[in-house]
């Protein structure tokens, strides 16, 4: 074994003490890492001052940016509107139809199909607005010369079909007919 005598651990136990007061004799008390400490604080305390801040800065930059898509978003719905109203009165109000022919797509009606549509053309019915513009007198007439079954054009309400699709409103025609 290493320490047999009692003369050796004597030895092992000064030599331990003497280490250990070395030790406390050489050492700052902490202090040098209670300055550490500080400064790695005051480090932190800055940069969350500047995260804040640049967080303030693009939240600043976001609202504008927001207010001005806004702001087009309005300016371009407007716009929008008013166009889509010139070119309806425009291609509607004159007569000029499907591609500008003097005619629109009757066949997108549901109960018109395109051979109903020339026979329709036939007799001078081409748009939307003279299907819109069909008394119940003239549904009458137009039934008995097609051949139709009476009260279809009532049954499968091809006024109002004609007037969502003369005013632009495909999706809500698709979604209610088809």
């Amino acid at each position: 074994m290493l320490f047999q005598t009692p003369t050796q651990f004597a030895v092992l136990a000064l030599l331990l003490l003497a280490g250990w007061l070395l030790g406390l004799a050489s050492s700052s008390g902490g202090k040098k890492w209670k300055q550490r400490f500080r400064d790695e604080e005051a480090a932190h305390k800055a940069y969350r001052a500047e995260v804040a801040a640049d967080l303030k800065t693009r939240e600043t930059k976001l609202r504008e940016v927001e207010a001005e898509r806004d702001r087009l978003t309005r300016e371009r719905g407007t716009a929008t509107a008013a166009t889509a109203t010139a070119a309806a009165s425009a291609s509607h109000g004159t007569g000029s139809g499907f591609f500008g022919w003097g005619r629109d797509n009757l066949s997108r009606i549901r109960g018109i199909d395109p051979d109903l549509e020339t026979a329709l053309g036939q007799r001078g019915i081409k748009t939307y607005k003279a299907i819109e513009n069909l008394t119940e007198a003239d549904e009458r007439a137009l039934e008995d010369d097609l051949r139709l079954r009476p009260g279809t054009i009532d049954t499968e309400r091809w006024r109002e079909q004609a007037s969502m699709l003369r005013e632009g409103h495909d999706d809500d025609h698709r979604s209610r007919w088809g």
